[in-house]
């Protein structure tokens, strides 16, 4: 595998949150700006997968999101497009123009996903989306039938509604992966799997370095190579392996939780 680093962001802008993964409109848009003038380019999915054996320009990156929030349409894509830069951005299929019901309440209100129209209307200005499985749960901790419907029939969803280059790709929840999860990936057809800062480098156990709150450098940690960047890695690597509160309140609420609610455009 070649040393391509890839950066996780989740939220950008919008309502102020409890959490750290809300990264503000300007801090994002002052990161890619500063990239784009130092030479760095991002890469597609596509060139991402190729990259593994056959790429070696210096600079390149594969930028990703996930949980697909609505924002991004406002305060994201609009910045990268501008910059002729691009993503790939990871969605939950059964949330998919409908609020984010299965996560902890970080914000007063809940906050609501990007539609169909909005992904298809982004793909075809050549941004990438795949899967984040079906509900957002984490996969580890479940058994092998629900492993197999997470993931399988989000891709199928994506598929169905985007074509086959959006089956290739699984962000798995909370970077949780173990080597029972990735079989189960690689058997619903997946090529490519990332999971969170620590990883084996193998296709379908691929490592990310999350953008959090404090990461204000105009180069994110994750693409730094001193010791802050070590620093900064590491701490990520701590603040997401945190995120296993919020599987426990999903465990906690999600026998007495509605299901999520229709939506015009879902």
């Amino acid at each position: 595998m070649s040393g391509v680093p890839v950066l996780c962001y989740h939220r950008i802008g919008g309502p102020l949150e409890l959490g750290v993964t809300r990264v503000g409109r300007s801090v994002f848009a002052r990161q890619m700006t500063a990239l784009a003038r130092a030479g760095w380019r991002t890469l597609t999915l596509e060139e991402f997968a190729t990259s593994r054996t056959t790429h070696d320009e210096r600079r390149t990156f594969l930028l990703t999101f996930d949980d697909a929030y609505a924002s991004l349409a406002e305060h994201a894509y609009p910045v990268l497009a501008d910059l002729g830069f691009t993503a790939t951005t990871f969605v939950i299929t059964d949330y998919v123009g409908k609020t984010n019901t299965w996560d902890t309440r970080y914000t007063w209100n809940r906050l609501r996903h990007l539609s169909w129209t909005d992904i298809e209307q982004w793909r075809a200005r050549g941004f990438d989306f795949a899967s984040h499985g079906r509900t957002h749960r984490r996969l580890t901790w479940l058994d092998d039938a629900a492993i197999e419907s997470e993931l399988k029939s989000s891709r199928d969803v994506l598929i169905g509604r985007l074509g086959p280059d959006a089956g290739r790709a699984i962000a798995y929840p909370f970077g949780a992966v173990d080597a029972r999860v990735a079989r189960h990936a690689q058997d619903a057809g997946y090529e490519l799997g990332f999971g969170g800062v620590k990883a084996s480098g193998k296709a379908l156990h691929l490592s990310r370095v999350p953008v959090y709150l404090w990461d204000l450098w105009n180069v994110p940690f994750g693409l730094r190579t001193d010791a802050l960047g070590v620093l900064g890695s590491f701490v990520a690597h701590v603040a997401n392996r945190c995120a296993v509160g919020t599987t426990l309140m999903q465990s906690l609420t999600r026998r007495t939780a509605p299901p999520p609610e229709s939506a015009v455009d879902a």
